[in-house]
């Protein structure tokens, strides 16, 4: 188990390795169950067991967590990557060459809530491309539930609201 466990790890460390940005957790699920590597539960077991010994570093937002490659998750590719086999690796550079768009496009559009001044929510939107901030947008709504609401939305519909607003305001 702790041989097949390693090469999960491994297949992780070398997406996040390839990838330009942070992958979230579902982003790395997809791949690795759509592929049939391991089941979720495994899966889990490994990104956990990596946070905790600092071979990755995870942020959570909102309802996703994001994982980065660290300095010692790369010196361990550097040493083990070669039990990797040439069939994994390219499904690796595949999937993440794929996907480039949708992984930046996932990370530069965050929507994220928290309490307010007093019982209401603010859900906070945004549009990031690279360093520039594009749309920013806070609201104030009663429940979590609606903030929550407005987040889950955001990712879809963002860019829609954003034209439509430049569009109003130019």
């Amino acid at each position: 188990m702790a041989d097949t466990l390693t090469l999960y790890k491994l297949i992780i460390l070398k997406m996040l390795e390839l990838s330009d940005s942070p992958l979230s957790n579902s982003r790395i699920s997809d791949f690795i169950l759509e592929k049939g590597y391991t089941n979720y539960f495994s899966l889990q077991q490994a990104l956990s067991e990596m946070a905790q010994t600092g071979h990755v570093t995870a942020l959570t937002k909102a309802n996703s967590t994001l994982y980065k490659i660290t300095e010692d998750g790369r010196n361990t590719l550097d040493c083990l990557g070669s039990k990797l086999t040439g069939a994994i690796s390219k499904d690796i550079q595949e999937y993440i060459k794929e996907n480039k768009l949708e992984i930046q496009n996932e990370l530069s559009t965050t929507a994220d809530y928290y309490p307010g001044s007093g019982s209401d929510y603010l859900a906070r939107c945004q549009v990031r491309e690279r360093e520039s901030v594009l749309i920013d947008l806070t609201l104030s709504v009663p429940s979590k539930n609606e903030a929550a609401s407005i987040c889950a939305n955001w990712q879809r519909k963002s860019q829609e609201i954003y034209a439509y607003v430049m569009k109003e305001l130019l």
